[in-house]
């Protein structure tokens, strides 16, 4: 029986890297899979998820139009197209509602098997749309764990950096790398704004 998870991590928590990694081993065996990257979160290309460590993957494009459902669908119908056997959302926390509804029918509706992976909560702590509704809506939740930028626990959160001071205010979305964000436990994060 096919199920939708959400597997969500902070920043360099290998999220990417898991999703390429995961369409590996079911291409291996010769079985299809769906890659997706909404368009407002790609690093590089929106029709490319790619890991920090250097690996990469053809992605098919989501806007805020876009219909996840018909998207698998016209696949699976399609005399062309080789069987699905899972589909990989590469930063999740980007999807608005509709989208996650959207995966709840590709797993209900069409038997497919649905892997998002994304970010749970923002730089104020704060939880994305996307995040929000698949914390709602997943049979299965997995936290993909990395370790803290400054001490050894384990990181939970994310602080922004603008020329190099943390910040706590701005727009919930903006693409940055390892000089804009890093990943943090709650008492380091807690502590570099209270220094500030």
């Amino acid at each position: 029986m096919a199920q939708l998870y959400y597997k969500y991590g902070t920043m360099n928590s290998g999220k990417s890297f898991e999703i390429i990694k995961v369409a590996h081993n079911y291409e291996e065996q010769g079985k299809s899979v769906l890659i997706f990257s909404p368009s407002v979160g790609a690093r590089e290309s929106a029709d490319r998820v790619g890991s920090r460590v250097g690996f990469e993957r053809a992605a098919i494009p989501v806007t805020d139009e876009t219909d996840l459902y018909e998207s698998v669908k016209s696949y699976v119908t399609s005399t062309a197209s080789a069987k699905i056997y899972c589909v990989l959302v590469d930063e999740a926390q980007f999807l608005k509602k509709h989208h996650i509804l959207e995966l709840t029918r590709v797993v209900d509706e069409l038997n497919i098997p649905v892997m998002a992976f994304g970010l749970k909560n923002d730089f104020q702590n704060q939880l994305f749309e996307g995040s929000y509704y698949l914390l709602v809506q997943a049979d299965k939740i997995e936290e993909i764990k990395t370790i803290c930028w400054y001490c050894d626990r384990k990181a939970t959160m994310v602080i922004r950096f603008n020329d190099g001071q943390p910040m706590n205010a701005g727009e919930q979305i903006q693409i940055g790398g390892n000089e804009d964000y890093k990943p943090v436990c709650r008492r380091c994060y807690n502590e570099a704004f209270r220094k500030a």
